[in-house]
């Protein structure tokens, strides 16, 4: 299994950027999918997930009404747009697959390498 998170950057407060999670080697349409990402210092933390058809969302408090996870099952291909962007948004963001659909780390089976997303003020 591989997932392959792309679209990390360096980017302005107030800017938008989308990360992209590109699975292989498993039946994608039915894992639900997470985005987590862990800040210089600081713990992994949730950030956002997607049940496996699409149709349920979850987002931590941080980050809810500004980011927006989605999915291509066709694609094997989960997505995190990210909008509104603040510098306590600097993190290394990872993707990960879970056989269900949760909100914490512990429930996922197969993580991505992550992706530097900067946030400068």
């Amino acid at each position: 299994v591989q997932l392959q998170a792309s679209g990390g950057g360096s980017v302005q407060a107030g800017g938008s950027l989308r990360l992209s999670c590109a699975a292989s080697g498993l039946t994608f349409s039915v894992y639900g999918m997470g985005w987590f990402r862990q800040a210089p210092g600081k713990e992994r933390e949730f950030v956002a997930a997607i049940n496996w058809t699409g149709s349920s969302t979850y987002y931590a408090d941080s980050v809810k009404g500004r980011f927006t996870i989605s999915r291509d099952n066709a694609r094997n291909t989960v997505y995190l747009q990210m909008n509104s962007l603040k510098p306590e948004d600097t993190a290394v963001y990872y993707c990960a697959a879970s056989i269900g659909y949760y909100f914490t780390e512990e429930r996922y089976n197969y993580w991505g390498q992550g992706t530097l997303v900067t946030v400068s003020s």
